[in-house]
């Protein structure tokens, strides 16, 4: 049955320790006592001994109802991760010869991905001669994080990376 429950607590007759401290359903101390006295105790009120701090000395087992506190605990868990809120990482890539038109739709883009809370990696790839004009790169990377500066901030300037230049632009904290 403990092959099951692996990273569980040992609980009722799992308990090899001779003497234990107990603690009530309630949370008073009721002192150091056997094993079986204790487990005696647990049973009489229809409920579970559970060794709830392994390495002390003596150990500390509680009595509680099992079942009932690990389904607790996985729900504590489950309502945890379903406020956790996941931030992605979305990509614009933009090239050094942009025209307004194509600067103006890619930041639209960029604006609802700041909006909803990703984060969004801004760069530009320079082929070939273009690699002698990296101020006009800087120059638009510069125009697009003033164009989502309401909702967006920069994380990481740009910089050229080989190639490329990079910036991060992190979204806005709401205030709700």
């Amino acid at each position: 049955m403990s092959d099951i429950r692996k990273n569980e607590l040992p609980i009722n007759e799992e308990i090899k320790d001779k003497e234990i401290r107990l603690i009530d359903t309630d949370g008073t101390m009721l002192g150091i006592l056997h094993i079986k006295e204790a487990q005696k105790l647990a049973y009489s009120k229809s409920l579970d001994l559970v060794k709830i701090v392994p390495n002390a000395v003596p150990p500390v087992c509680k009595i509680m109802d099992y079942g009932k506190s690990v389904f607790e605990q996985a729900k504590k868990e489950k309502e945890a991760k379903k406020n956790l809120k996941t931030v992605s990482l979305k990509e614009v890539r933009f090239s050094a010869k942009i025209e307004e038109h194509d600067f103006d739709f890619k930041c639209k883009n960029a604006y609802k991905f700041l909006q909803d809370g990703d984060k969004v990696k801004a760069s530009i790839r320079f082929r070939g001669r273009e690699l002698k004009y990296t101020a006009l790169g800087e120059e638009i990377l510069s125009k697009f994080a003033d164009t989502v500066k309401d909702v967006g901030v920069v994380e990481k300037p740009p910089k050229l990376e080989g190639k490329s230049m990079i910036m991060i632009v992190n979204p806005k904290k709401q205030n709700n």
